[in-house]
């Protein structure tokens, strides 16, 4: 239900009307068209929100001990007596309201908050009694106004540098003057972590220009709600020499803007796009890119020419203006080890210049063998999104970890039966390699049940299948049973193989909210498993 809402906001945003999906959505909810809109970009908003990094500091930290607190005996202040290396390293560890209030503490005190790399984080200024609420449409508030006038104190009373920097809940529209000041500021006061972010609305404010100025010192950027500037007039040597880490939310760049941001990131390794306000046509020509992830946008191409370290493609909740179709393009990226959410319905994929179709004949240069992570969107009701799937698959050889999401289709379009399955042909990653499966939004149908009997019957080193079930789909566990009774009982070819039956809690099926930062966290072997 969410992403039916999701994506026909998208395509209002991209000048489309609604899909059949969200009428039907609308419908079930009793929403108008303005409202459905609304709640779809309440929605963006909150991913937007989520995907922001917890910043190195918190209000909420508890103490470390709560003897250290406490006065000692003999009125001697002891811990002011520490040498300036500790009580630094205590100050930098303290949010900037906290950091300040120790300059009351005593004379030693005075001057050190002002000497250490400062941590500053709008959302921990507001205090208690201000009624906050960041996604809510509208001007100017007190929250804002109390952000805007306390941020500004601390920008202008520290001499730098600002290691972490968070503007979000600003309504920038209202602060203009005030915004560029701070960019000012920060450029001249080296920041390295920057998430800036306009409080809508609107939607397309743009970014002052003095945001380049930043360019320099910036090590990680998370820019929200804005009109990326134009980069034609920036001097040939303008670059973003130690970024590596980039998330652009809710923004309209234009094609060549993005180009220039990649160009110019000699070491950048994450690239998140999060609800691109308009189309994204990516081209990837980076020696240092390792993960890159596209959600809740318009996707009109992605071509990955030559990313050599590129080992994660991501994307979620993706569609084409006019329900028309992506392509997908991999050429050079050895090392590309997860691929998903792969939709069969909207995306088509491109190995070397081959567009991979039902019955293409697979070459050495029509397979990806560094792929061990596969994730697809699969309308089983579809025989020619089913028929895409094994295509897909062929094309992935070395697969080890299958992730299936059953989509909903609006309607039935030809029957597959498991004869089907058996004259696809040989599919090395099913037969040789997959060791688990993860299929999920079970609704009973056929075409799923055929489909992971399929499973069952070719996998031979197969040690884990989930199917996690649509409970509004079922009227009890023995109803889940009773369908799920020709697998149960087909012959496995893995007879270690352990199947596993979970019950979404979800009403009406979803997938839980995809997770930016998790998906990105390397130490995290399987982003589409944290979900």
């Amino acid at each position: 239900m969410d992403q039916e809402i999701l994506e026909g906001v998208r395509l209002s945003q991209m000048g489309g009307g609604p899909n059949p999906g969200m009428q039907a959505a609308m419908q079930q909810l009793g929403l108008d068209l303005h409202q459905a809109v609304g709640l779809g970009a309440g929605m963006m908003l909150e991913v937007l929100y989520n995907a922001i990094p917890r910043p190195p500091v918190s209000p909420h930290a508890p103490l470390a001990s709560a003897v250290a607190s406490a006065p000692a005996s003999d009125g001697i202040d002891r811990l002011s007596g520490l040498p300036d290396g500790i009580l630094k390293n205590v100050v930098s560890r303290l949010t900037a309201k906290d950091a300040a209030r120790t300059a009351a503490l005593a004379s030693r005190w005075r001057g050190l908050w002002r000497s250490v790399p400062l941590v500053l984080v709008d959302a921990h200024i507001l205090p208690s009694r201000i009624p906050a609420e960041r996604m809510a449409p509208g001007g100017d508030d007190p929250s804002s106004k109390l952000v805007v006038a306390a941020a500004s104190r601390v920008l202008v009373t520290h001499p730098g540098p600002f290691r972490c920097v968070h503007l979000t809940w600003s309504h920038m529209a209202s602060h203009r003057a005030e915004a560029a000041r701070w960019l000012q500021l920060l450029s001249a006061k080296g920041v390295q972590e920057l998430t800036f972010i306009n409080r809508p609305w609107p939607l397309d404010l743009p970014l002052p220009a003095e945001f380049f100025g930043c360019a320099a010192s910036l090590t990680r950027l998370h820019l929200g709600v804005w009109r990326f500037p134009g980069t034609a007039a920036l001097p040939r040597s303008a670059r973003f020499p130690h970024l590596k880490e980039l998330v652009l939310s809710l923004i309209f760049i234009e094609d060549r803007d993005l180009v220039f941001l990649i160009d110019r990131s000699p070491i950048l390794e994450t690239l998140t796009i999060i609800s691109s306000q308009n189309e994204v046509r990516l081209r990837l020509v980076s020696r240092t890119l390792r993960c890159v992830q596209l959600g809740m946008s318009g996707v009109a191409d992605v071509a990955v020419v030559d990313a050599p370290r590129l080992e994660r493609l991501l994307l979620w909740v993706t569609m084409h203006r006019d329900n028309n179709r992506s392509r997908i393009k991999i050429g050079h990226a050895p090392k590309l080890h997860v691929l998903g959410h792969w939709q069969p319905a909207n995306h088509d994929l491109e190995i070397g210049n081959t567009v991979i179709k039902a019955g293409t004949k697979l070459t050495p240069s029509t397979i990806v063998p560094s792929v061990q992570i596969l994730a697809l969107e699969v309308k089983f009701e579809v025989r020619n999104d089913v028929k895409m799937v094994a295509c897909f698959l062929k094309c992935f050889p070395n697969v080890e970890t299958l992730h299936i999401y059953s989509e909903k289709a609006d309607s039935s379009a030809g029957k597959v039966t498991l004869k089907f399955w058996q004259e696809a042909g040989h599919i090395e990653c099913v037969k040789s390699h997959v060791k688990k499966i993860v299929f999920q939004e079970f609704r009973g149908k056929k075409n799923e049940l055929l489909f992971l009997k399929f499973i069952a019957e070719t996998a031979r080193v197969l040690e884990k299948m989930v199917v996690v079930v649509v409970s509004d789909c079922f009227s009890s566990v023995d109803d889940v049973d009773a369908k799920l009774k020709p697998l149960t009982s087909a012959k496995w070819a893995s007879e270690d193989c352990k199947l596993s039956v979970l019950m979404n809690p979800v009403s009406g099926g979803g997938s839980p909210a995809w997770n930016f930062n998790i998906a990105s966290d390397f130490s995290r072997s399987d982003p589409f498993g944290l979900m």
